[in-house]
């Protein structure tokens, strides 16, 4: 298997859960600051999300103050 097939876990873990309640913000609330779904950021937070463009992962760590790895960490360290 290689490491783009898109099935199994990924390796990555997304801390959105943390940082939202961290920051006392709902999904709903990060949804409408960054211009995405409260679906598409659902899946994002639980981790089903096979990929995520540069500009949403910007937009997120603008409306939360934080960086890339802050958010996104390795799963498997």
């Amino acid at each position: 298997m290689s490491p783009a097939d898109d099935d199994g876990p990924s390796g990555v873990h997304c801390r959105l859960d943390e940082l939202l309640e961290e920051r006392d913000m709902t999904l709903t609330r990060l949804s409408e600051l960054v211009g995405v779904s409260v679906v598409n950021l659902s899946i994002l937070k639980n981790d089903r999300a096979r990929a995520i463009r540069y500009s949403t992962l910007s937009a997120i760590c603008r409306a939360l103050d934080c960086e890339i790895g802050d958010l996104l960490v390795r799963a498997d360290a």
